[in-house]
């Protein structure tokens, strides 16, 4: 099949009698709620995880975390790593729509690279043990989250390869097949933990080791959906990106790994600065522990919006980059940023006005058991809702940044942001003034403020910075 080359490519949902702007808020509209929906179902399904692993017990559930921590951490780095097909491919959509020959080698170099990424990730989880000994666990938490873990980790390949096809079907603006087949996979997951974990259904009963098989199985079907949904729908299937799967395009391959590296450490560097945040508060004292990981839990709620609308963003501006049409890259980022940060400011006023029916979301606020817990979460949401409005800004512009194929210096920038300004003064706050838990929040916010006013300031700089001159293709 020959492609075929459109005398003004442009990308979906604008054209020449489109009404610009508005035009385009539609359009980042459009393509940003089936993404965040799948964000925020997403979190459903590990939180339904730990609903049936609590059931195991309080070992088991603490065994669970400490082997998701390391796991969560290299899986969404790595997906930060894949994910750089999105990009790549829409900038390839937006130069020679619809680009059937350079989307298909896109995506095929991106599924090699899922495989290969994950078998590094899989070794790298199998140092958790020694990770664990070396921080001093107890024997027996160690023991389960080593059987856990052993089993989870062949979990990693196939999500992987979903997030590639996710990543897909969103370029090619079908981002409601994401949607759909994550939701489809919470009853998967929710079935198979039901089953394997209590030995329901016939099933054996495997416990722990069940919710690591279950992980397994709903990653592989949630694969299969994906393959399923290509295969169907015509304007997939026309790509064949299944075909001739074992020819390599290494120049495709090394440049999404160059866009996608940075990528990957700067979610490291992110979710590195949580963690440590975590280890902070934990020294100050459990009950504040307790009260950070629940309004940490609220937050990351709120932020999976701005965060579907920074992966619309580096669609919607990838479009226009490989058309090299400076103005539609303004408009998609800006539209973007500012549907990211308009969502922020609704999230932070109902932080502010009704924190406890957001608390309740997790634990009960008005049971006068948690009255000493309650009371440290209010504080640190209030914080929460003043920094709300930058790490929508953040994220998006991070995502905006990305349609143009600009991640290194995106990667200083947080890594520079996150720990040298935002824990610098979380450790300064937290432990040489009275602030105590509240001086971390102040860090976290401070980090993710400086950030937001970094990456902003480069988007804002982008066309002077040549970030906006796309290279002749090949």
């Amino acid at each position: 099949m020959t492609d075929t080359i459109l005398p003004k490519p442009l990308p979906p949902d604008t054209g020449p009698g489109s009404d610009g702007w508005r035009s385009e808020f539609v359009a980042t509209l459009k393509l940003s709620w089936p993404l965040a929906a799948a964000n925020l179902l997403q979190m459903l399904t590990y939180a339904i995880d730990v609903i049936f692993i609590a059931r195991l017990g309080e070992n088991q559930l603490a065994a669970s975390a400490l082997a998701i921590a390391l796991f969560g951490l290299v899986m969404w780095a790595l997906s930060g790593l894949t994910g750089a097909v999105a990009p790549v491919a829409a900038a390839e959509l937006g130069e020679r729509a619809p680009a059937l020959r350079p989307v298909r080698r896109s995506v095929r170099m991106a599924l090699w690279l899922a495989v290969f990424s994950g078998v590094a990730g899989m070794g790298i989880c199998l140092l958790l043990g020694p990770l664990m000994r070396a921080t001093r666990q107890e024997g027996e938490i160690i023991a389960l989250a080593l059987e856990y873990n052993t089993i989870l980790v062949f979990s990693m390949v196939p999500f992987l390869i979903n997030n590639v096809l996710r990543s897909f079907v969103s370029t090619l603006d079908r981002p409601i097949f994401a949607t759909a087949i994550t939701a489809g996979g919470i009853f998967v997951n929710a079935l198979a933990n039901y089953a394997l974990i209590f030995g329901n259904f016939g099933a054996p009963e495997l416990g722990l080791r069940g919710a690591g098989v279950a992980t397994i199985i709903t990653t592989l079907v949630t694969m299969a959906a994906y393959v399923a949904a290509i295969r169907l729908d015509p304007r997939l299937h026309r790509y064949r990106i299944f075909g001739r799967w074992w020819s390599p395009d290494w120049s495709r391959f090394w440049h999404i790994t160059r866009i996608g590296t940075p990528i990957a450490l700067t979610i490291t560097a992110e979710a590195g600065i949580f963690g440590a945040a975590a280890f902070l508060m934990g020294n100050i004292g459990a009950t504040q522990l307790a009260a950070h990981t629940v309004a940490l839990q609220i937050a990351a709620l709120a932020f999976q919006v701005p965060f579907g609308v920074g992966q619309a963003a580096t669609i919607r501006v990838g479009y226009f980059y490989g058309a090299r049409d400076r103005e539609g890259m303004r408009r998609a980022g800006w539209a973007g940023i500012a549907i990211g940060t308009g969502f922020m400011v609704a999230t932070a006023l109902a932080m502010i006005v009704i924190p406890k029916p957001l608390l309740a979301i997790y634990i009960d606020p008005w049971d006068p058991e948690n009255a000493v817990l309650v009371g440290f979460a209010l504080q640190y949401i209030v914080i929460a809702a003043a920094f709300q409005l930058f790490d929508g800004m953040q994220a998006v512009a991070a995502g905006a940044l990305r349609g143009l194929q600009d991640t290194r210096v995106p990667m200083w920038i947080a890594a520079f942001s996150y720990w040298v300004p935002g824990i610098g003064t979380a450790l300064y706050l937290g432990f040489y003034t009275p602030l105590e838990g509240k001086g971390v929040w102040i860090g976290l916010a401070t980090g993710l403020t400086v950030a937001a006013i970094l990456l902003t300031y480069r988007w804002i700089r982008r066309d002077r910075l040549g970030l906006t001159v796309r290279p002749p293709a090949a």
